[in-house]
């Protein structure tokens, strides 16, 4: 089946993608005070030798306050930007691949323990407990933290505090960088109403509420080089009722493609434990698909996509510009290799790893360029 919509070249801005094989974000909790270490680069290693299109680099903190865990990334001081160098320049020394980083805060959600060790938000008690912040002084679950709501002073510290990362992100020569406002992260509680229960001008309408997500997203862009490509995640709906819907990303949406915004990743929930997730393979495709057609840019999808035949047919509908796969990417590093070779496309490679194609697959792979 060659010519395949799955390998087909596509451009974010100004940046080509010689695939829309897109590997999402995933956190490896495995930093030590904000600093990548050993295993992003092996980790970031395999997967940059993988074929896909582009890598983005996990949710990386604009503050030590802003990780989802202790253990997550940063890149909000020199420390924590030579660390990420080491690993950027170990990883690109072997592998052509554009590199993108996701920049995040956690708002109320930060704080937590390691997924293997339960994943709980982090009580006083614990050494390594900080006071979370968020829009409003709500609580993610019961039992848990309850935020410091931002004052003005907070909000423009943070503003500041994302357009620094970005602009460190720029000087390590990332080719691209996604805002993270999803899965009920920072930026995600002031757009959705369940979280955000402020009288000022950062909540109530829509309007209200998009004001300081917008504003990081500006400052951002500004701070980030002008020829490299800004994306931004989101959660489309909060699967619960009188949540953040599609209506509202719908909006969220064109007013960032206004201030320049490169592409539109569509993901959803992470908000309300209430939520009710119809999971599913590309359960959330839909969701991408009724966003598309109201945007110039580029939408990606995700969510249990695993099938080279799924991704292709996505692509193939007008469901979504790009694919983007996960955790089935942890299972199988190689898994644009294997989706080439279903599709009758050929797949760029280290010229380390050519002498492993399988008998009857002898063109699969050909060396990276240059």
């Amino acid at each position: 089946m060659a010519g395949s919509e799955l390998f087909s070249p596509v451009s974010l801005g100004a940046l080509p993608l010689a695939n829309r094989i897109v590997i999402a974000p995933m956190c490896q909790y495995s930093a030590e005070e904000g600093r990548m270490t050993d295993w992003h680069l092996i980790h970031y290693g395999q997967l940059a030798l993988s074929g896909a299109g582009l890598l983005i680099v996990e949710a990386c903190a604009v503050e030590p306050a802003g990780r989802i865990s202790w253990a997550d990334i940063g890149l909000y001081d020199d420390a924590t930007e030579a660390a990420m160098r080491r690993v950027l320049e170990g990883v690109r020394a072997w592998s052509p691949m554009p590199l993108a980083l996701q920049i995040a805060h956690a708002g109320r959600k930060a704080g937590c323990d390691q997924p293997w060790k339960g994943g709980a938000q982090l009580g006083p008690q614990d050494p390594r407990h900080w006071q979370p912040v968020a829009p409003s002084p709500l609580a993610f679950g019961e039992g848990e933290v309850a935020p410091l709501e931002l004052d003005d002073a907070g909000l423009a510290r943070l503003i500041a505090a994302f357009a620094d990362t970005a602009r460190r992100a720029g000087r390590l020569g990332y080719d691209a960088i996604e805002l993270h406002a999803a899965h009920g992260y920072l930026l995600h509680q002031f757009l959705s109403p369940l979280s955000n229960q402020r009288q000022d001008q950062y909540g109530g309408s829509l309007e209200n509420r998009m004001r300081f997500p917008l504003a990081v997203f500006r400052a951002m862009r500004a701070a980030f080089p002008a020829g490299r490509p800004v994306i931004v995640r989101l959660s489309a709906t909060d699967w619960v009722e009188g949540g953040w819907d599609v209506a509202s990303s719908l909006a969220f949406a064109q007013a960032l493609e206004a201030g320049g915004a490169a592409a539109i990743h569509v993901s959803s929930g992470g908000l309300d434990r209430r939520q009710e997730i119809p999971v599913g393979p590309g359960y959330q495709v839909p969701l991408a698909a009724a966003l598309r057609p109201g945007l110039g840019i580029p939408v990606i999808a995700v969510g249990l996509i695993t099938e080279a035949q799924q991704a292709e047919a996505i692509l193939a509908a007008g469901e979504a510009d790009l694919i983007a796969i996960a955790r089935v990417a942890l299972y199988d590093p190689r898994w644009p290799w294997h989706a080439a070779a279903e599709l009758g496309e050929q797949m760029t490679c280290a010229p380390q790893y050519l002498r492993c194609q399988p008998h009857g697959l002898k063109n699969l792979l050909i060396p990276f360029k240059g």
